[in-house]
Protein backbone atom coordinates (compact mmCIF):
# COMPACT_ATOMS: atom_id res chain seq x y z
CA UNK A 1 0.00 0.00 0.00
CA UNK A 2 0.82 3.66 -0.59
CA UNK A 3 -0.48 6.81 0.77
CA UNK A 4 -1.91 9.05 -1.98
CA UNK A 5 -1.94 12.57 -0.95
CA UNK A 6 -3.58 14.89 -3.78
CA UNK A 7 -3.49 18.84 -4.16
CA UNK A 8 -3.62 21.64 -6.32
CA UNK A 9 -7.50 21.98 -6.98
CA UNK A 10 -9.57 25.17 -5.95
CA UNK A 11 -11.88 27.55 -8.09
CA UNK A 12 -11.03 28.49 -11.16
CA UNK A 13 -13.19 30.00 -14.53
CA UNK A 14 -13.92 28.53 -17.33
CA UNK A 15 -10.74 28.57 -19.78
CA UNK A 16 -8.69 28.67 -16.74
CA UNK A 17 -6.22 25.96 -15.83
CA UNK A 18 -4.76 24.00 -12.77
CA UNK A 19 -1.84 21.49 -12.08
CA UNK A 20 -2.66 18.91 -9.77
CA UNK A 21 -0.59 17.04 -7.98
CA UNK A 22 -0.10 13.33 -6.60
CA UNK A 23 2.38 12.45 -3.58
CA UNK A 24 2.74 9.04 -2.61
CA UNK A 25 4.57 8.03 0.23
CA UNK A 26 5.09 4.36 1.78
CA UNK A 27 5.76 2.87 -1.55
CA UNK A 28 7.78 3.95 -4.78
CA UNK A 29 5.44 4.31 -7.95
CA UNK A 30 8.07 3.84 -10.62
CA UNK A 31 7.33 0.19 -11.57
CA UNK A 32 3.23 1.17 -12.09
CA UNK A 33 1.14 2.56 -14.23
CA UNK A 34 -0.65 5.40 -12.47
CA UNK A 35 -3.99 6.97 -13.59
CA UNK A 36 -5.75 10.35 -12.23
CA UNK A 37 -9.91 9.64 -12.03
CA UNK A 38 -12.38 11.88 -10.81
CA UNK A 39 -16.54 11.74 -9.48
CA UNK A 40 -18.27 14.71 -10.07
CA UNK A 41 -21.50 15.05 -7.53
CA UNK A 42 -24.40 11.88 -7.93
CA UNK A 43 -21.85 10.04 -10.31
CA UNK A 44 -19.75 7.39 -10.52
CA UNK A 45 -15.73 7.87 -10.09
CA UNK A 46 -14.56 8.02 -13.72
CA UNK A 47 -11.04 7.37 -15.38
CA UNK A 48 -9.20 10.49 -16.49
CA UNK A 49 -5.93 9.91 -17.73
CA UNK A 50 -3.03 7.55 -16.94
CA UNK A 51 0.42 6.72 -17.34
CA UNK A 52 3.15 4.23 -17.83
CA UNK A 53 5.52 3.40 -15.03
CA UNK A 54 8.49 5.18 -17.45
CA UNK A 55 6.30 8.06 -18.29
CA UNK A 56 6.14 7.14 -22.22
CA UNK A 57 3.15 6.09 -23.02
CA UNK A 58 -0.23 8.11 -21.72
CA UNK A 59 -4.09 7.54 -22.35
CA UNK A 60 -7.00 9.60 -21.94
CA UNK A 61 -10.40 9.68 -21.14
CA UNK A 62 -12.44 11.60 -24.42
CA UNK A 63 -13.58 13.93 -22.56
CA UNK A 64 -10.48 15.54 -21.70
CA UNK A 65 -8.31 14.86 -24.86
CA UNK A 66 -6.31 17.31 -25.90
CA UNK A 67 -6.89 20.37 -22.84
CA UNK A 68 -5.47 17.82 -19.70
CA UNK A 69 -1.81 16.35 -19.83
CA UNK A 70 -0.50 13.60 -17.22
CA UNK A 71 3.55 13.43 -16.02
CA UNK A 72 5.00 12.05 -13.52
CA UNK A 73 8.40 12.15 -11.73
CA UNK A 74 9.74 8.64 -10.08
CA UNK A 75 12.56 10.53 -8.21
CA UNK A 76 10.01 12.66 -6.42
CA UNK A 77 7.19 10.01 -6.13
CA UNK A 78 5.09 12.08 -7.64
CA UNK A 79 2.33 12.40 -10.70
CA UNK A 80 0.85 15.36 -12.47
CA UNK A 81 -2.32 16.70 -14.23
CA UNK A 82 -2.27 19.98 -16.20
CA UNK A 83 -5.66 20.76 -16.72
CA UNK A 84 -6.05 24.00 -19.93
CA UNK A 85 -9.38 25.03 -21.03
CA UNK A 86 -11.34 23.80 -18.06
CA UNK A 87 -14.98 23.78 -18.15
CA UNK A 88 -17.65 23.64 -15.79
CA UNK A 89 -18.30 20.00 -16.56
CA UNK A 90 -14.74 19.05 -15.45
CA UNK A 91 -16.14 20.31 -11.78
CA UNK A 92 -15.38 17.13 -9.38
CA UNK A 93 -13.02 15.82 -6.90
CA UNK A 94 -10.09 14.46 -8.47
CA UNK A 95 -8.05 11.52 -7.54
CA UNK A 96 -5.11 9.39 -8.14
CA UNK A 97 -3.81 5.95 -7.84
CA UNK A 98 -2.64 2.80 -9.62
CA UNK A 99 -4.53 2.54 -12.88
CA UNK A 100 -5.43 -1.01 -11.61
CA UNK A 101 -5.62 -3.07 -8.40
CA UNK A 102 -5.90 0.16 -6.50
CA UNK A 103 -4.41 1.42 -3.24
CA UNK A 104 -7.00 3.19 -0.95
CA UNK A 105 -7.67 6.17 -2.33
CA UNK A 106 -6.69 9.54 -1.21
CA UNK A 107 -8.73 12.19 0.06
CA UNK A 108 -8.89 13.67 -3.73
CA UNK A 109 -8.89 17.62 -3.96
CA UNK A 110 -11.89 19.31 -5.61
CA UNK A 111 -11.78 21.07 -8.60
CA UNK A 112 -14.73 23.60 -9.56
CA UNK A 113 -14.71 25.42 -12.98
CA UNK A 114 -17.57 28.06 -12.65
CA UNK A 115 -19.74 29.84 -16.16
Amino acid sequence: QAQLVESGGGLVQAGGSLRLSCAASGRTINSYVMAWFRQAPEKEREFVARISAGGSSTAYADSVKGRFTISRDNAKNTVYLQMNSLKPEDTAVYYCNKALLYWDWGQGTQVTVSS
